[in-house]
């Protein structure tokens, strides 16, 4: 898509987050946003080659709208400002594993994937596969484009050890967690100089696709 004019709305959008501002500039939006629904068609034809467990829903079906929930929040801006979508299996379910992208201004583009927040019965089947098979997951991590990209593993964890898990575990840090994720965050410069970006979420995601596919066999054993 055109990142210029996205990250032109987007911003003027920061400043003027209310609905009469934004309607009559409905047009623009519509416009913004069926370029970024081609680009999400375009990532999910590729992830699908990547990784065949995201052979579901067709990508338009994975993108957030644009308009937040408010009910709930101190927040009442009525407006996201940013443009997003998370791919998995059955669409932008956040109660799986998967890849995700988000492209804003000042600073807010993104690219990365993983689990954020399982269940506990996810959580405990994630912890289990780790103690099992923590080589892989270390070799997964220490891979030389998942390095360059994320540079390791993020998410929150506990400060203390799991409960089903003794404090000198050689493992206890990964087992730590209780989200597993990786971000390749972008500055606006690399963002809108960037000579193919559409390219690059493809090239982060396929760095990451043995990350999401262990945890995803994690929680599907």
């Amino acid at each position: 898509m055109q990142l210029k004019p996205l990250f032109t709305f987007l911003t003027a959008l920061i400043k003027n987050n209310e609905r009469p501002w934004f309607q009559e500039r409905k047009a623009t939006y519509d416009a913004l946003r069926k370029q970024f629904e081609e680009d999400a068609e375009f990532w999910y034809q590729e992830l699908a080659k990547l990784d065949p467990g995201i052979a579901g829903p067709e990508g338009r079906k994975s993108i957030f709208r644009i308009y937040r929930d408010v009910r709930f929040s101190n927040n009442k801006d009525p407006y996201k400002t940013h443009f997003s979508a998370y791919f998995t299996a059955s669409g932008k379910d956040i109660e799986t594993p998967g890849y995700y992208v988000q492209i804003g201004p000042n600073g807010n583009t993104l690219i990365g994937g993983g689990f954020y927040m399982p269940d506990k019965a996810q959580l405990a089947a994630i912890r289990q596969e780790i103690d099992y098979n923590a080589d892989k997951l270390k070799a997964i991590l220490n891979a030389p484009d998942f390095r360059r990209y994320f540079g390791t593993m993020s998410g929150d964890k506990l400060k203390k050890s799991p409960a089903a898990y003794s404090v000198d575990h050689p493992e206890i840090e990964l087992l730590k967690h209780k989200s597993f994720t990786a971000t390749h965050q972008l500055s606006d410069a690399e963002v809108l100089s960037h000579a193919d970006f559409r390219a690059h979420v493809v090239d982060v995601f396929a760095a990451m696709v043995p990350f999401c596919q262990f945890l995803r066999g994690a929680i599907e054993a």
